[in-house]
This record gives structure tokens, C-alpha cells and sequence, in this order.
């Protein structure tokens, strides 16, 4: 038999093959003396044929889990192959423990979390549960993504699930707890109107740059004064669309989702900033 040093690279290389997780191949080229196709006997051996098998079907349907433990929230996008296996209970069930897992262990990184023992099954992995799951659904199912938010005494976060998952939206809000209703009211806003930035400043200086050459562009020939008014107001109606907080409430059109803030911190007596956002969608 060829022995070969296991690298790092041949780890890698069976992890995209096969799907498993990065400890588990590692054990398995080491077992086959760095054979990939016997490190691959030895992972169906291990009952994860169907994983192996089934790797290689391309995921783009999905859902958007989300679960909240006491010192953390946790985001992640778990896909499948056909949205028929998405509305399955036990695929629900999976992407459910997962978030739940995930925010109560606050991973690094996914491949960390696939490492984990299970907390559904305490002797399989996480990884190792995916691919039961897998063998019982019958299709690829893949943690695509993952965002773990810290939480804070003096925060408040709130969150909006729209089409079953299919976009989930959340708020951070800094200044005092007790204002997830405000957050999630902001959350629903966020799901549907899409904003890009929390404000200008966010907006990198490239894609501004863009936008004001291609509005100097549409008033060429105007005199230098008018153009650069006209400008200023195409570059401030770009940050009215894509600035979540100068985007126009959804449910009050009378007032941005900065006005919101602003009127809530005169109510409660407290200063409420908005941090941060997130708007994820199944398949980005």
C-alpha cells in the first residue's frame, strides 16, 4: 500500500467531496494512510454513504433559521435540494436544533459547529446528524451560513421571519433593553423594502463615486451651479432608497426609520441607536 503524508489540502479535498467534517476526514485519511478513495470506504463504512453519495447535488432551496439563548442569537442558512424537503417536519426539525444549538454554544465558524456532538444525539456530531438527516430525507442538505450576535444589558433585538424563513431580518438596537417590539417593527420594514446601508457613511466611497458620475452624467450640459444641485439631489434620493435610515417607514410614510428612533428616544427618556441590521435570503 502507498502511504502519503495527510495534508491539510488532502483534508480539505475529501471534506468537499464527501461533505463531512474536517475532524472526521482527517481520521479517515489517517486510517487509509492518505488513500482518498479508501478514506471515502471508510466514511460510508462509518454510515455516511448517503452523504457521500449525494454531496455533490447542488443546494438552492432552503430555510433561515433563527434561535435566541441567554447570552446569544444565532442566524444560519441551512439548504436542501427541492423545496419539497424544506417543508418536511424532521428538515424543520433539524434547521430548529440547529439554531438552537448554535446560539447556546456561540461556534466560531461552522466547521467548528459541524464538530460539536450533537445535542439532539450526544453520540453523533452535528455533522454526522446532517448526514442521517440526509440518508432519511433523501437529498444533499448543506449549513451554508452562520452569524452569531452577542447580546448586551442594554440591548435590544428583534427579528422578522418572512415566506416561511425564506428571508429573516434582524435588528440591534443600543441604549436599553426592552425594545424588541420597536426592533422587530423595524425588522419587518427591513424584509421588505431591502435597504443596503445603515446610513451614508456606510456606503463604501467606490459606489458612491459611481453613482455620482453616472448622475453628473444625466445633467451634462446644465450650468455648473444647477448641476451640482441637481446632483446633490440624485445622490441624496440614492441614499433615501438604500439607507435603511433615511428609507420611509413602511407602515408611516410620514416618517424615515431614523425619525422612529428619534421619536422613540423622546418618549422613553433614553438615547436608542440603531447598531446594526442584518437581511438575509435563502440562496445569496
Amino acid at each position: 500500500m502507498t502511504t502519503h503524508k495527510v495534508t491539510p489540502e488532502m483534508v480539505k479535498q475529501l471534506r468537499e467531496r464527501t461533505g463531512v467534517g474536517m475532524g472526521k476526514c482527517k481520521e479517515a485519511l489517517d486510517q487509509a494512510h492518505g488513500d482518498m478513495e479508501k478514506a471515502i470506504d471508510f466514511l460510508r463504512k462509518a454510515g455516511m454513504a448517503s452523504a457521500v453519495k449525494k454531496e455533490g447535488r447542488e443546494t438552492k432551496e432552503g430555510v433561515i433559521a433563527f434561535a435566541e439563548a441567554e447570552h446569544a442569537i444565532a442566524l444560519v442558512e441551512i439548504n436542501a435540494e427541492t423545496d419539497f424537503v424544506v417543508q418536511n417536519e424532521k428538515f424543520k426539525e433539524f434547521a430548529a436544533s440547529v439554531a438552537k444549538q448554535a446560539a447556546k454554544t456561540q461556534p466560531s465558524s461552522i466547521e467548528d459547529f459541524l464538530s460539536h456532538m450533537s445535542h439532539e444525539d450526544k453520540t453523533l456530531t452535528v455533522d454526522q446528524h446532517r448526514a442521517l438527516v440526509m440518508q432519511s430525507l433523501g437529498e444533499n442538505i448543506k449549513l451554508k451560513r452562520m452569524e452569531i450576535i452577542s447580546k448586551a444589558p442594554d440591548r435590544s433585538f428583534g427579528s422578522y421571519s418572512h415566506m416561511g424563513g425564506k428571508i429573516v431580518a434582524l435588528v440591534e438596537i443600543d441604549g436599553k433593553s426592552g425594545m424588541d417590539a420597536l426592533c422587530r417593527e423595524i425588522a419587518m420594514h427591513i424584509a421588505a423594502e431591502s435597504p443596503d446601508y445603515l446610513g451614508p457613511e456606510e456606503i463604501p466611497a467606490d459606489v458612491k463615486k459611481r453613482e455620482e458620475e453616472i448622475a453628473r452624467e444625466q445633467v451634462k450640459g446644465k450650468p455648473p451651479q444647477i448641476e451640482s444641485k441637481i446632483v446633490e439631489g440624485k445622490m441624496n434620493a440614492f441614499y433615501d432608497q438604500v439607507c435603511l435610515l433615511r428609507q420611509k417607514f413602511i407602515k408611516d410614510n410620514t416618517v424615515t426609520i431614523g425619525d422612529l428612533i428619534a421619536k422613540e428616544s423622546k418618549k422613553i427618556g433614553h438615547s436608542l441607536v440603531l447598531k446594526r441590521f442584518i437581511r438575509w435570503k435563502v440562496g445569496e
